[in-house]
């Protein structure tokens, strides 16, 4: 295992779209959302142990859920879970971790991911970043990696690539084109039509040096910020200088910083069964059925004339459900939620409005 190789697993997010099982204080990258005895970020680390040495994992997140993870990650050294005081956006929490690890390795080769997405086919992931890895230690690059699409979604930024311009010597890793937000219906089925768009996943892999200087020269302004304190990464002056940096930096995210405007960008088109988890609809697709194309975390749940539902409650609760038809049902802690699947979306919208009547406590 190359000693530098490094990753950076970003675990800041509220997951407010995966209510009210995803809760402020334990969001979803902390829960067994597929009900297999391991959460998505312990799943995430585990699969990132096959690929860097342990030493070399770093965990990004909140201040607030820096015991979650020292209590999920056994092993984890606690130098290696990075703080945030403030929710800031990707391109800061990168740029900060960047620091940190070119303190002790300036030659080190990045991978950078979310710690809430589910990868069924490991060993084909696996390839395609140690691939992707070999590249990026050689060439002045930096790549994303872009999910081949199985059907137009809509909750999808996606990635436009270039067939016919690719890495010298390996024409599976292609020129991007541009990225896109995410479409409306329309637009995303003539995306699947045209063959030439990906589904952007989130995951970067970049030496050190490409990406600072990526930095350097498109988001100065975030770049300079964590600059001023090169003498103080891993010393005990860290903490301080970090509190002070974050009230002076501007929130925003690495695609929109450095992917969109750097003119060395480079996508590897992957299939290896990959979901964000980002609602109850993307978890129903991955999780297992019943005949009824039932999905049913709970083992004391009885159905009758119930189908194409996703039912998520404690295990030891006995339920009872009848004529339910396309409907998301999920108790969690003090709060009960049945929902159209069709209507997901609405589930911000709940949010709020149970903020507003009920208060913080139910968030």
């Amino acid at each position: 295992m190359n000693k530098n190789n490094y990753c950076i697993i970003m675990a800041g997010g509220v997951g407010s779209r995966f209510w009210p099982m995803s809760r402020i204080s334990k969001p979803k990258q902390f829960l067994d959302v597929l009900g297999i005895g391991q959460s998505l970020i312990q799943m995430t680390y585990e699969r990132f142990k096959k690929i860097c040495p342990e030493s070399n994992i770093y965990i990004v997140t909140n201040n607030v859920y820096k015991d979650l993870v020292l209590q999920q990650l056994s092993g984890i050294d606690e130098e290696n879970i990075i703080t945030e005081p403030a929710r800031r956006n990707t391109a800061p929490c990168i740029t900060y971790a960047n620091f940190k690890i070119m303190s002790k390795n300036p030659d080190a080769n990045i991978i950078v991911a979310p710690s809430d997405h589910v990868i069924l086919n490991e060993k084909e992931f696996i390839r395609i970043v140690s691939k992707a890895l070999e590249i990026t230690k050689e060439n002045d690059v930096l790549v994303t990696l872009g999910i081949k699409p199985s059907y137009p979604n809509t909750g999808y930024g996606y990635i436009q690539y270039d067939k016919g311009d690719f890495i010298p010597k390996d024409n599976d890793i292609k020129k991007v084109k541009l990225f896109t937000e995410k479409p409306d219906l329309q637009m995303a089925k003539m995306f699947i039509q045209s063959g030439d768009f990906l589904w952007n996943a989130g995951i970067f892999i970049w030496s050190l040096q490409s990406i600072n200087k990526a930095l350097c020269n498109y988001l100065p302004e975030v770049y300079n910020i964590f600059l001023e304190g090169k003498d103080n990464y891993n010393t005990d002056k860290e903490e301080a200088f970090i509190n002070e940096a974050y009230t002076s930096c501007p929130a925003i995210s690495i695609d929109y910083g450095i992917m969109e405007k750097a003119g060395n960008v480079y996508v590897i088109p992957s299939d290896f069964d990959w979901s964000d988890v980002g609602t109850w609809n993307a978890l129903y697709k991955i999780r297992e059925k019943d005949s009824n194309s039932n999905s049913i975390v709970g083992k004391n749940v009885m159905t009758y004339d119930t189908k194409n539902s996703i039912i998520n409650v404690p295990k030891d609760k006995l339920v009872v459900l009848q004529g339910l038809d396309g409907y998301i049902v999920v108790e969690s802690g003090d709060i009960l939620m049945v929902c159209k699947k069709e209507e997901e979306q609405r589930v911000k919208q709940f949010l709020t409005d149970v903020e507003v009547s009920k208060g913080i406590e139910y968030l």
